[in-house]
């Protein structure tokens, strides 16, 4: 009775097996069913998947890979922060266009001469259409590469001032001294007039104009405005601080005060100390800080005067 249970139990299971075979085979047929098939590129279900799951890896690979590049090179204290942060930058989309080119030709066996036709072919679509976009990525591959500025630069573009951040391809970001975000086009760094603060030479010379009272002594100005300047943080001692005697304004005496500092992103600060400074030794010195007058002249006319006037003007209307 068990070895006829078996042998009819054999069978079905073999139908069994050979059904979810060919299911089996059905699905397998369907996914490496080549929706596009030519001499450049082959397209399937399977070859998506399989790409997309590569696509997926190279992301997470390229991510932890410049992230451990980053690490090593900011062990690196001899390299600029700003250079240091632009090798990491450049490493990332290295791998990045790597591993996407790797994965096109091994899942799709893209022939890449193919690949650069298109890409000329999207060039033109995107000096019409995107021309703005491309503008901003050409303009960080030119921050990237020249770095006029830098992460950690200090710069002033039209009214907003900031830190940089961060330069990625298509944006700069930049934070004030609120800690509020700015995000700026790159396009904007390359094309407009930019202050950095850091380039170069790490002195720079901030300007503080004053003006005073017309009757002052300008020796006594000089000399308050030079007192001014001693003893302030972030204010160098060489080349040491200097008046100039700009002008004779139209209700005032027209001085500037010029020191240098090391710090130029504190350059509010340091203007505000020296204006604190300013106005208590003026007060002390008794230098007055003159602002805009207006002098009315009212001239009165005798009574009597008045009345023949008034006269007078009445019998002219009557007649």
């Amino acid at each position: 009775m068990h070895l006829s249970f078996a042998s009819q139990s054999s069978p079905a299971a073999a139908i069994a097996w050979q059904n979810g075979l060919s299911v089996f085979g059905r699905i397998w047929q369907i996914l490496t069913t080549q929706f596009v098939a030519t001499s450049t590129m082959k397209v399937s279900a399977f070859r998506l998947i399989i790409g997309m799951v590569l696509l997926a890896l190279v992301l997470v690979l390229s991510s932890k890979l410049s992230a451990l590049l980053e690490r090593r090179i900011a062990k690196r204290q001899h390299i600029d922060a700003g250079l240091r942060y632009t090798i990491a930058r450049l490493l990332r989309y290295l791998l990045l266009v790597i591993g996407i080119v790797a994965v096109l030709k091994g899942a799709f066996e893209l022939d890449l001469t193919s690949l650069a036709v298109v890409f000329t072919a999207l060039s033109v679509g995107i000096g019409f259409g995107l021309q703005y976009i491309a503008a901003d990525l050409a303009s960080g591959f030119i921050l990237l590469f020249e770095r006029p500025i830098r992460v950690g630069d200090r710069i002033t573009i039209g009214e907003d001032e900031g830190d940089v951040q961060s330069i990625k391809l298509r944006t700069t970001v930049i934070f004030t001294n609120d800690r509020i975000a700015i995000i700026v086009p790159n396009s904007r760094l390359v094309t407009q007039r930019v202050i950095n603060w850091s380039y170069g030479d790490p002195r720079a010379r901030i300007a503080i104009p004053i003006g005073v009272g017309t009757t002052s002594d300008v020796d006594l100005v000089t000399r308050t405005l030079l007192k001014a300047a001693e003893d302030v943080e972030n204010v160098l001692v060489e080349p040491p601080p200097k008046v100039q005697f700009l002008k004779f304004g139209d209700y005032s005496l027209d001085f500037r005060l010029l020191v240098w500092t090391r710090q130029p992103n504190r350059h509010p600060q340091i203007k505000s100390d020296i204006n604190y400074r300013i106005e208590k030794l003026f007060r002390e010195a008794g230098i007055e800080i003159p602002y805009p007058k207006q002098e009315f002249v009212l001239r009165h006319l005798k009574p009597e005067m008045e009345t023949d006037d008034l006269i007078s003007r009445d019998r002219e209307i009557e007649e």
